[in-house]
């Protein structure tokens, strides 16, 4: 069944982004998930309340 999602894996230029990336939050698999979603645009779904300090486009939150 596919529901629309992708598998997005971490490329070297993800890894340049978390490293520009504020310490609003400390959690390092959600830093590499901002970093990814804000590299290539892509919409987060979470409710983390945290996610909400970056510059990212939640659904959900």
């Amino acid at each position: 069944m596919d529901a629309g999602f992708s598998i997005l894996p971490i490329e070297g230029e993800h890894v340049f982004a978390l490293t520009v990336l504020p310490h609003h939050h400390r959690d390092p698999f959600n830093r590499i998930l901002i970093a990814q979603a804000k590299h290539v645009g892509m919409h987060i779904l979470m409710a983390d309340k945290h996610f909400k300090a970056y510059d990212v486009k939640l659904v959900g939150g």
